[in-house]
């Protein structure tokens, strides 16, 4: 195994605990050494993935830190999948959608493309489609973050402020019964405000992974909203719809 896909198996690892001892990530990886599993955290730390932690300790770094496309579209990719399916199932033909940023949606895009559909769209991945589509797509504009394939900032919300969607689904990196929805940016959070505001319903696609967890930026509150998950939640179902793909 290259270093790289080490350290990708380490993320992935670390995404589904608090923290872990370097001791048990390497029975996740036997065949790396103790100092090669260091090296690897080392590495994911200069990149702001991790955070070492005295005693041996690691754990990922909170979640108010914005992960690059490549590194969250590695983590629960088959929950992800899912959660699209789903998505997709509530989207009628002739419907204006507009399809966030983030890798969820991007799953959702690439379902949407062959359908009967206008989508508006600040995901860069929609640039990567290519071939013969049904769906009509417009891209926004704005300032491009090339770590998230996102735009954002005064002049996509110029352009939000004047456009009204049959629906909405955003990419969102936490969901907390206390703080509501989360993100670790300013202006996606108010992007993602501005098309709440102009949409008759609002999906939120969000994994499982990310449920009780707070990043630094409130987007909106938990009333009125209906996530789209791999997985229920006993606490976050008394306060929101959750739609699963077994529904």
């Amino acid at each position: 195994m290259i270093p790289y896909e080490r350290q990708q198996a380490i993320l992935e690892h670390l995404d589904g605990a608090d923290i872990l001892k370097l001791e048990e990530l390497q029975e996740f990886l036997p065949e790396a050494s103790v100092s090669t599993i260091r090296r690897d955290l080392k590495e994911l730390e200069k990149q702001g993935r991790v955070d070492l932690l005295v005693g041996g300790a690691v754990r990922l770094r909170t979640v108010s830190h914005e992960l690059g496309v490549m590194v969250t579209s590695a983590l629960h990719a088959a929950e992800k999948e899912a959660i699209a399916q789903r998505a997709a199932r509530e989207v009628q033909d002739g419907d204006t959608v507009y399809v966030d940023s983030g890798t969820s949606c991007t799953a959702l895009l690439r379902h949407l493309v062959d359908r009967d559909v206008t989508i508006y769209t600040g995901n860069g991945s929609a640039c990567y489609v290519t071939g013969a589509i049904r769906a009509h797509v417009l891209m926004l504009g704005g300032e491009y973050n090339p770590q998230t394939l996102s735009v954002t900032g005064p002049i996509t919300e110029r352009i939000l402020g004047e456009l009204y969607f049959d629906k909405s689904f955003l990419g969102v990196n936490a969901v907390s019964v206390e703080r509501g929805v989360t993100n670790p940016s300013f202006d996606e959070a108010a992007k993602k405000k501005l098309v709440r505001q102009n949409s008759e319903k609002t999906y939120v696609l969000c994994d499982s992974s990310k449920f009780h967890r707070v990043s630094n930026v409130k987007v909106f509150d938990l009333e009125g909203l209906t996530i789209i998950s791999d997985a229920t939640d006993d606490h976050l179902i008394k306060h929101v719809s959750i739609l699963t793909p077994g529904d």
